[in-house]
C-alpha cells in the first residue's frame, strides 16, 4: 500500500497523532477564548493526554492549519477547531494502521469470514483493502475470502468505511 503524503506534519509525530486523533474522535472542539492566540487557547484545553511545551504545541497546529488539516474559526469569544475533509482523512489512515484485532485468551471455536466481491473499476481500493486484511490478522482463504478466529466486527466496518465499501444484501 502505498505511504500517504499530505505535506508538512508528519503523522509520526506524537503531538501530531494526537491532535488529529482527539479531533477525529471529538469531531470539533469549541473554546472559550479572549486571546487571539487559537493555539494557545486549544493547549490549555488539552492538557489531559500529554504534556506537551506551549510553543511547541502552537507551532504543531498552525502547520496543521497551513496544510489544510484543521480548520479554526473565531465566533466571538470562541474558538471552534475542527478537522478538515484532508484533515479527516489523514486521521482515518492513521486510525486504520494502528488497527488490531484483540485475541482472546481462549478460541470460542467460531470462525469470522470476510467475503466480498469488489469491482475492478475500484482495484485500488480492493488490492488496500486485502493488504489491511491481512495485516489485521486475516488469513486468505480462498479468492476474495479471508478468515479470522477472533472477534473482528467493529475492525472491518471501520475498514470498509475508510475504503468507502458498501454492505452487500444478505
Amino acid at each position: 500500500m502505498r505511504r500517504y503524503q499530505y505535506g508538512g506534519a508528519s503523522p509520526r509525530s506524537s503531538i501530531t497523532r494526537d491532535i488529529l486523533y482527539v479531533l477525529f474522535i471529538g469531531g470539533a472542539i469549541v473554546l472559550a477564548a479572549s486571546s487571539p492566540y487559537a493555539g494557545i487557547a486549544l493547549w490549555r484545553a488539552w492538557q489531559g493526554k500529554r504534556k506537551y511545551q506551549k510553543r511547541q504545541f502552537a507551532n504543531t497546529v498552525h502547520r496543521l492549519k497551513r496544510n489544510n488539516l484543521l480548520h479554526i474559526e473565531r465566533r466571538g469569544h470562541e474558538v471552534m477547531v475542527s478537522l478538515t475533509p484532508k484533515g479527516k482523512k489523514v486521521a482515518g489512515y492513521m486510525e486504520i494502521k494502528q488497527l488490531k484485532i484483540q485475541r482472546d485468551k481462549r478460541w470460542d471455536r467460531l470462525w469470522r469470514i470476510v467475503v466480498f466481491d469488489i469491482a475492478e473499476l475500484r482495484r485500488f481500493e480492493r488490492n488496500a483493502f486485502r493488504i489491511m486484511l491481512r495485516e489485521i490478522g486475516f488469513v486468505h482463504f480462498q479468492k476474495s475470502v479471508w478468515v479470522q478466529p477472533f472477534p473482528c466486527k467493529r475492525e472491518v466496518d471501520i475498514l470498509r468505511e475508510f475504503f468507502g465499501l458498501g454492505v452487500g444484501k444478505k
